[in-house]
């Protein structure tokens, strides 16, 4: 109905909205700009800038969300990598902690102040500190030491996330919204509905 599609338009605004503001206040504390200068990088994050980007992967460790092979997915940027923005059982982007080239996406099971506990009891018991958080890979067959995840590399810096994976394309005609916690899907409906293009997702997904 027109309505349900004025108030996503609404929601999807007030999304846009915080990320410009949290972005241009995250500069403004960095680079000392002016009143005015801080207003028009606002306007222009909120008028032209999208709050999505197309991220390509191969997931074998992230099966079945991903594909063994290439796979295209949508990424909402998330402005300040903290507690606010992210929920364990989100599929995250993160940088790759041994080269920060290259991006992984992975499952956030942990964040600052859980107790990690090893099924292993020759480990000992320990406490994410402030920013750090555990990921894991999603795929059951692959064995806990060969998972290119926190259990081998260890907590990472929550700092080192760019975004929430929302929508996975593994072929053209196998697609879908990535799971991730009830928050997150509840904030990320309204900006699927409007930034989702899947012909473009496809037509990305050619090119690789």
């Amino acid at each position: 109905s027109v309505m349900a599609s004025i108030s996503t338009w609404f929601r999807y605004m007030a999304h846009k909205l915080e990320y410009s503001l949290t972005l241009s206040l995250k500069s403004h504390r960095r680079e000392k700009l002016s009143d005015r200068e801080l207003i028009q990088i606002i306007f222009k994050n909120l008028f032209h800038g999208k709050i999505t980007y197309l991220h390509s992967g191969k997931g074998p460790e992230m099966s079945p969300t991903m594909a063994a092979h290439e796979n295209t997915l949508l990424v909402r940027k998330i402005p300040i990598a903290n507690t606010r923005y992210l929920f364990v059982g989100d599929a995250v982007v993160l940088k790759d902690p041994n080269d920060s080239d290259k991006y992984l996406v992975r499952r956030l099971a942990a964040v600052e102040g859980f107790e990690m506990v090893s099924g292993d009891a020759k480990e000992e018991p320990f406490v994410l500190d402030k920013d750090q958080c555990w990921v894991v890979a999603e795929n059951k067959d692959i064995k806990p030491k060969e998972a290119y995840d926190s259990r081998t590399f260890g907590p990472v810096s929550t700092a080192d996330i760019v975004g929430r994976a929302i929508y996975c394309l593994r072929t053209a005609v196998d697609h879908g919204p990535v799971r991730n916690s009830h928050t997150a899907m509840g904030q990320d409906s309204p900006i699927l509905a409007v930034e989702l293009d899947v012909d473009e997702m496809a037509k990305n997904h050619k090119a690789q």
